[in-house]
């Protein structure tokens, strides 16, 4: 009885026979529409992401088996959070709230690669990734809803392993992704005002001692290296306004002659 794996990459509920895998089960006499449909079952609730594929085909008996990978926690939380992707800064900007149900939900499709034991210590895990990635859970930050998860707060749920949410629900949670991200527009903005006045000021010192005064400000790292790119950044464009002054010094030559 001999055994030959398929491995493939497919979007969550709309595998094809097109290449690669139909061509790939093709000489293996398995039913294509078959194992097509199949791997559209199993893989629809992952639906717009992709998904690894394990088709396992019995030569002698022409019958097969589908084992479904799944993505990784942060890209079910972002489908759950309805963002493209995490925060640039976690600790301080919050991109969107998700509710206990979602954790479970993600928790439940991870639980074969997650450590825990059980439900509960996978829901700490994924609350783990949300606080990562700078995601709320039940409107606050992950650690003090992993707090309340130890306290027995989210057991009901957790028991019943509910994943879904009411029209209601998600509609609040529209609502309140729109007002974090304005909350981030918001201070960027005067975090950028804050940092042009200290850099004005501070006009002709030490880069050093600029950066030093926009971190004592509070100025997060990643706006400070937009603002006052490293050498080896700024390198790059030197060497190209170089070039063509070189190339017009070039230039002049022979005319020169």
């Amino acid at each position: 009885m001999a055994k030959e794996n398929i491995e493939v990459l497919v979007e969550g509920g709309k595998a094809t026979a097109a290449p690669p895998l139909g061509p790939a089960l093709g000489p293996m006499g398995v039913n294509i529409g078959q194992v097509v449909g199949a791997i559209n079952e199993k893989t629809k609730v992952f639906a717009g992401m992709k998904v690894p594929v394990t088709v396992t085909v019995d030569s002698t008996t022409k019958t097969f088996e589908i084992s479904i990978g799944t993505p990784p926690a942060s890209q079910l939380l972002k489908k759950e959070a309805g963002i493209a992707k995490g925060s640039g800064n976690p600790k301080a900007d919050k991109v969107a709230d998700v509710l206990i149900e979602q954790v479970i939900k993600v928790a439940k499709m991870k639980e074969t690669a997650l450590l825990g034991k059980t439900l509960k210590d996978k829901v700490k895990e994924i609350m783990g990734t949300c606080q990562s990635m700078g995601i709320l859970v039940e409107g606050k930050p992950a650690h003090d809803a992993i707090i309340e998860v130890n306290a027995g707060k989210f057991d009901v749920e957790i028991k019943s392993e509910k994943t879904e949410l009411t029209k209601e629900e998600k509609a609040k949670l529209e609502e309140e992704k729109k007002h974090l991200a304005e909350e981030i527009q918001k201070k960027k903005a005067e975090l950028d005002a804050k940092a042009k006045e200290i850099m004005t000021a501070m006009a002709g010192k030490e880069k050093s001692a600029i950066k030093a005064k926009l971190r004592e400000a509070g100025i997060p790292d990643v706006m400070i290296r937009e603002l006052l790119p490293s050498e080896a950044e700024a390198k790059p464009g030197a060497e190209g306004a170089a070039k063509p002054a070189a190339g017009a010094a070039a230039e002049k030559k022979p005319a020169a002659k």
